[in-house]
């Protein structure tokens, strides 16, 4: 792996290498490696057989079944039977359009990723999709399937309305603490299934990787189920911000604590209302927040100034981490990201540590209207709450 003259590092290691990290439970690693060569998809029964053995409330085991019963009507996707409806957005990972199964009037968003690699890379990366058909939890957005067509490979999930944070943040400035609570408990609950289930680090943790609905789901998506994929999509990383921890920067071996530390930056960005590398002066930070959510078009709000890429990740490695050290946010919030922001990822709290913080249990408790708060700031009409009928 070729490293700069800051000893940094972009490309991730192999799906291997990474999953075989402390932490992840090789059994279940050997089971889901097992799956993964031989491209096995379970069948609907199966899979609502072990949805009885997750712990979620009946609504959402409900919602998981009308989603599984929808699915068993598509059978194989094909370019021809999806209508383009819309772009939903785009990044260095390729396109997201809203399309319809035409077959079926069901509403999706495909992914289209182009990559320049051989055909045989092509078939191995959709072979190891597959693994994504097991991957039912009311926090993990659903996988109706992958194909390989006209250069592009095509990854068909469920459609949130709300979209992902990244564009909510775009229209509400900020994202306030109540909703972020919510936010980060059914983040960390999704980041535990797929560890514990599945073996699989996220690995790309950030608020474009989250998503809503109006219904009041938050649900992540594109995690590393696909080690091929990572690695023809190691060189196109672009932009100007990075989530990574300092230890996956400098190439070291990294576990699911890197995901722990994506998360305690996302939350700092989504509660501040910018990127926090560099951090922003108090003075920035008392215009944002002390406006009671108000708009911001009046104030003059200074953001940090821009850094080049390999600046900024030297920031991340050798620099204190960002902190939430205004007023404005209770204690435990800050505690929280403290502890998911600590540069070694020995010091950085696990998921079993975050679950049971005080900060997440209040969380859980809270009764916090994510559907309104979501159709509000989005536009969207608002979902009556119903009871969901099972599927026979």
């Amino acid at each position: 792996m070729s490293k700069n003259k800051l000893n940094l590092t972009l490309p991730p290691p192999s799906m291997d290498q990474a999953a075989a990290q402390p932490g992840l439970p090789s059994a279940d690693f050997q089971r889901f490696r097992k799956k993964e060569l031989l491209g096995t998809k379970n069948s609907i029964d199966q899979l609502t057989e072990t949805l009885e053995e997750l712990e979620m409330d009946e609504n959402a085991r409900k919602r998981i079944k009308v989603f599984l019963s929808q699915k068993e009507k598509i059978g194989e996707l094909s370019d021809q039977d999806l209508e383009k409806l819309g772009e939903l957005g785009s990044g260095n990972g390729g396109v997201v359009m809203k399309v319809r199964h035409k077959p079926t009037s069901l509403i999706m968003a495909r992914k289209m990723i182009h990559l320049e690699v051989k055909p045989a890379i092509k078939k191995q990366i959709i072979r190891e999709l597959k693994v994504l058909h097991e991957c039912n939890f009311p926090h993990i957005v659903g996988f109706y399937g992958a194909f390989y067509s006209d250069g592009e490979i095509s990854i068909c999930m469920e459609y949130m309305d709300g979209g992902s944070l990244d564009l909510i943040l775009k229209r509400a400035g900020r994202i306030t603490e109540d909703i972020l609570g919510k936010i980060t408990v059914a983040v960390l609950k999704g980041l535990s299934y797929l560890r514990d289930k599945h073996a699989i680090i996220h690995r790309d943790v950030k608020p474009s990787n989250i998503l809503v609905n109006s219904s009041g789901e938050i649900k992540i998506c594109d995690f590393g189920v696909s080690g091929q994929l990572i690695d023809s999509m190691a060189n196109s990383f672009v932009g100007t911000r990075s989530y990574m921890s300092p230890e996956r920067l400098q190439g070291t071996h990294y576990s699911v604590q890197s995901d722990i530390w994506s998360l305690g930056l996302s939350l700092v960005e989504m509660a501040i209302g910018m990127y926090p590398i560099p951090p922003p002066e108090m003075q920035t930070l008392d215009a944002i927040l002390l406006s009671d959510g108000q708009s911001l078009a009046n104030q003059t709000i200074i953001e940090p100034r821009s850094m080049a890429i390999f600046e900024l990740l030297d920031y991340i490695v050798n620099e204190p981490p960002p902190k939430l050290e205004h007023p404005s946010f209770s204690p435990n919030f800050k505690d929280f990201v403290d502890k998911c922001l600590k540069k070694n990822p020995e010091e950085r709290a696990d998921l079993k540590t975050l679950m049971i913080h005080d900060w997440i249990r209040l969380a859980e408790e809270a009764d916090v209207d994510v559907s309104g708060w979501v159709c509000k700031t989005m536009n969207l009409p608002l979902t009556p709450k119903r009871t969901i009928p099972i599927p026979h």
